[in-house]
């Protein structure tokens, strides 16, 4: 009889994003055997296709502590905690070291995507025997890997959510796919053709809408003709202006504040109450996009940006026993510290392998899409979930279940601090920003509002129309001065 000893079989970690590699640090350094599979060719092969986006969290946020222990040993020199990385700063400063480091490097397989998992021997219906049987995991090409846990953190990229506000395609949507960009388009670089000159219309009402309205009226500036319109479900969109200056990471509430400022100046046409339930392509290389909801409207545009989230494909574990919400799509436990109509990013319950448990022993979602259609998930929650379950692998259960989490909610913050996240944004060094500082107090005597203070300062310094406007809504939210725009 064949020895199916578990302790025999290492964890198999799937993915190799920011989560993935983290819980690949903290089983190296438990020296519990592990494999990294990535269907990529890269570590991180989700990250580089959003490179160009800067995070709205500083470096202090997004680093695992097992990883940058690794790293330091390695003689890694850690970013300013303070900084804010963009997705190719993740890549090149982190995330790629860290998956060359000899620790996991010889761990990781790359272009091994997982299509399924099971138990040797076993399908879901049978419990017998079910807990001392080790996983099967199969790859595209056909082989199989045998494992003691399974970690999946392959994320949610590769499964964005339609365009049709019922949460189906759109009548059309398919064959109007050439058309739709789906997440962060690179609308200075490669994608810039795509957009200036264009009418674009971006449907969500997120964070990745906000950070795609602001690069499109930047783009605006430059190239004429770009026009831009948001269209939401809601009849209000003040939701998506977040906190502003009480938000306690400067560059999310700067993300709200510049977003109010492009719909309050008209810059960007709101077109809420547009709930999209088909679109066609018109004669004109165009497509437009209907709402019948409440009343017939339409949106003629050359580009859509969905920017309507992403979701978990629970393809792979069909044949595995899991318990999820049934609203959320995430573990059971864990979806009530996470629901989105109560939370935000910043005030999620600590949560370890408890929460992440399933009946089916030792198979754990982690990441982004532990969090099921929840879009409030922040990296530093999924480095204390494989934390956690890490130590419990190791049989560290009182590590295990201690588990903590310091998250930025919406809270007070400096001035100061919210002008640097702005400049950060905009691609000002700190001497500008001191500079600017600087010159906006000579504007403040003279001026009606601190905005019109910051908007002064800005046009002397030669600053862009779009991000005077930016760091002036930014000032009136920060001084409780009424107008944003103070032009």
């Amino acid at each position: 009889m064949v020895d199916h000893s578990l302790d025999q079989f290492p964890v198999a970690v799937i993915g190799a994003g920011p989560i993935g590699l983290a819980a690949a640090a903290h089983l190296a350094e438990r020296n519990v055997p592990f494999v990294v599979l990535e269907a990529g060719d890269t570590a991180a092969a989700a990250v580089r296709s959003w490179s160009n986006v800067q995070l709205f969290s500083p470096w202090e946020y997004n680093t695992d502590p097992a990883a940058r222990r690794l790293l330091a040993e390695a003689g890694w020199q850690e970013p300013d905690a303070s900084e804010l990385p963009t997705g190719g700063d993740l890549v090149k400063q982190y995330l790629q070291p860290l998956a060359e480091l000899p620790a996991l490097a010889p761990h990781i397989r790359y272009g091994a995507t997982v299509t399924a998992l099971s138990r040797l021997g076993i399908d879901r219906l049978r419990t017998a025997g079910r807990e001392q049987a080790p996983f099967v995991v199969r790859l595209a090409d056909g082989e199989e890997l045998l494992a003691r846990t399974v970690i999946d953190a392959s994320g949610t990229w590769r499964q964005p959510n339609a365009v049709g506000a019922n949460g189906l395609p759109a009548h059309g949507e398919q064959d109007a796919a050439a058309w739709i960009t789906h997440g962060l388009p690179d609308v200075f670089g490669a994608d810039r053709d795509q957009h200036a000159g264009h009418h674009t219309v971006v449907v969500g009402a997120g964070h990745s809408a906000a950070n795609t309205l602001l690069a499109l009226a930047e783009l605006a500036d430059a190239a004429p003709g770009t026009s831009i319109t948001w269209a939401i479900r809601s009849a209000d969109p003040s939701a998506s202006f977040g906190g502003g200056s009480d938000d306690e990471l400067p560059a999310r509430g700067a993300l709200g504040s510049g977003l109010k400022m492009l719909v309050d100046t008209g810059r960007v046409t709101l077109a809420a109450n547009f709930r999209t339930h088909s679109i066609r392509r018109t004669g004109d290389n165009q497509v437009e996009l209907i709402s019948t909801q409440g009343g017939e409207q339409s949106i003629t545009a050359d580009r859509i940006v969905a920017a309507t989230g992403f979701r978990p494909d629970y393809g792979i574990s069909d044949e595995l026993r899991l318990e999820l919400d049934p609203i959320m799509s995430a573990p059971r436990a864990l979806a009530p510290l996470i629901d989105p109509n109560q939370h935000s990013c910043g005030t999620v319950t600590p949560h370890g392998y408890r929460e992440l448990a399933h009946p089916e022993p030792g198979y754990y979602i982690v990441g982004m899409k532990s969090y099921g259609r929840a879009p409030t998930f922040l990296m530093l929650t999924g480095y204390e979930q494989v934390r956690s379950i890490a130590a419990a692998l190791a049989g560290d259960l009182e590590s295990a279940q201690s588990v903590e989490l310091q998250l930025p909610e919406t809270g007070v913050c400096s001035v100061t601090a919210g002008g640097e996240a702005i400049a950060l944004r905009l691609g000002l060094s700190k001497e500008e920003h001191e500079q600017l500082l600087h010159v906006t107090a000579k504007y403040l005597g003279t001026s009606a509002t601190a905005a019109d203070a910051v908007l002064s300062a800005a046009t002397e310094l030669g600053i862009d129309h779009t991000a005077a406007l930016q760091l002036a809504a930014y000032a009136a939210d920060q001084f409780d001065a009424p107008g944003a725009t103070g032009c």
